[in-house]
């Protein structure tokens, strides 16, 4: 036998027992072994559903009513409020701008919320609400990348990549984690929000595609029989199984895995994006519309997904960056477009789940990169309503999977600029996720180029006013 030197590579790839390359291996016959065998406490959870709504949705017209700006509505922001802040847009002294839209209270929890969630209110007792969100970035890509891999530079692992990495996946035929576009466009952030950066690719979000095939060359060629697909991949499995035993590379065994999850693909996939067996009242839930891109198919989806054990779904709305340079992009107009698009869908999936008995093992979570600023930004003198950028404070709210229902988390001042209550940055609610699934935060790592990596960083405390 030939001699080989012991290398990070070989190790993690042949040695101990547990290396990535048998992982990965053994994700083709029973990846459920190593989701229990991730687990280092009880876990309330087993999926996440994830509503990002990128853009960044306006806080102080949705959620975080703030009677005092409106009472102030047109006066110049108080300098000392925003003495040496950064603005992406905003110059000069900006003028405070109240919310034109109403707020009442809802459920037995009392939660206000504005009248463009009607929706969201008919389910709010079920929801926890975090008022006191906070980032660290201010440009809507680094902050996308940050909010989904906990640092704003590319490279890093997705949380949907680091849950696939330490808890496996439920279902042999389906990807672990499955990303699904709708709205404007993609996220500004792009393919960057769902990569598994240093982990194996077999990890990396599978982007459903909007139109046509759901994932592309699913389909067999004219004039390939499926047998015959079958033999061209156990001959091509075999070669990559003897090059791995050489090289002990751990891809190799990736692509092992994404050969055979496409085989299985072509029969699953099908089935699973076909919603229009779903019952007319499904659809009347939902609002859905079968062979459309819409926000509300990819609710449904995302339902259908996790009653087959995808780990993670994670849904992008584009569209949520209302500067107010026009009617396309202002707080009046296009909010309000923004919350019919979504309102219903978001309130229906946490019902549907509910009914379905799915909602105590599924995180529904709701959300953007950043907030808005309590001044209107009016950009080159425009009369449209509008907000700037504001990683100060912003909102998002979580269901089901072990989050505390009916309860608010946070508080800011009187205008909404500053957190004054509870603050929970982004690697707080990474924490408390990845603690409801079971994990703790501090001990699923990855070395790479020599140091451990994890998901939180060195940041990140499980925030125990969220759990149930």
């Amino acid at each position: 036998m030939k001699l080989k030197a012991i290398t990070r590579r070989h190790f993690f790839g042949q040695t101990a027992g547990f290396g990535i390359g048998q992982l990965a291996l053994a994700g083709l016959t029973n990846e459920r072994l190593f989701a229990q065998a991730g687990l280092h406490h009880k876990a309330k959870a087993k999926n996440v559903i994830f509503l990002f709504m990128a853009g960044a949705p306006s806080q102080l017209d949705m959620f975080d009513h703030k009677p005092k700006l409106n009472e102030y509505d047109g006066k110049p922001c108080p300098e000392e409020l925003i003495r040496g802040e950064r603005f992406a847009f905003i110059k000069g002294v900006p003028n405070l701008l109240g919310s034109p839209h109403r707020f009442s209270r809802h459920g037995k929890s009392g939660a206000e919320l504005s009248n463009l969630l009607p929706h969201l209110g008919s389910i709010i007792d079920d929801v926890a609400i975090i008022k006191s969100m906070n980032t660290t970035q201010f440009n809507h890509a680094p902050a996308q990348i940050f909010m989904n891999t906990g640092h704003q530079v590319p490279s890093r692992p997705s949380m949907g990549s680091w849950l696939t990495y330490g808890l496996g996946s439920e279902n042999k035929d389906l990807p672990g984690f499955v990303v699904l576009l709708s709205g404007k466009n993609a996220p500004d952030g792009g393919k960057s929000c769902w990569s598994s950066g240093f982990l194996p690719s077999s990890y990396q979000g599978v982007e459903f595609r909007r139109f046509g095939d759901p994932v592309l060359f699913l389909s067999n060629p004219d004039g390939m029989a499926r047998e015959t697909r079958r033999r061209s991949l156990d001959l091509a499995s075999e070669l990559n199984r003897a090059h791995m035993a050489e090289v002990s590379d751990p891809e190799i065994a990736s692509r092992i895995s994404a050969y055979e999850l496409a085989y299985k693909m072509q029969t699953s996939v099908p089935d699973l994006v076909d919603i229009a067996g779903e019952p007319k009242e499904i659809h009347e839930l939902y609002g859905t519309e079968p062979g459309k891109n819409s926000f509300a198919n990819n609710c449904l989806l995302a339902r259908r997904m996790v009653e087959r054990g995808v780990r993670m779904v994670q849904l992008y709305h584009r569209g949520w960056d209302t500067h107010g340079a026009s009617s396309d992009e202002d707080i009046v107009n296009k909010l309000n477009f923004l919350c019919r698009e979504t309102d219903r869908a978001a309130a229906a999936l946490v019902t549907d789940l509910k009914r379905r008995g799915l909602l105590d093992s599924t995180i529904v979570v709701w959300g953007g990169e950043f907030g808005r600023t309590p001044m209107n930004e009016a950009r080159s003198g425009s009369k449209f309503l509008g907000r700037d950028h504001h990683p100060r404070a912003f909102t998002m709210w979580a269901a089901g999977g072990g989050f505390r229902p009916g309860v608010t988390v946070g508080r800011t001042d009187d205008v909404g600029y500053n957190i004054v209550e509870d603050p929970v940055q982004v690697h707080d609610l990474h924490a408390t996720i990845l603690h409801l699934l079971g994990i703790d935060h501090t001990k699923l790592t990855y070395k790479s180029q020599g140091r451990d990596f994890r998901l939180t960083d060195v940041h990140g405390t499980v925030v125990q006013k969220l759990i149930a």
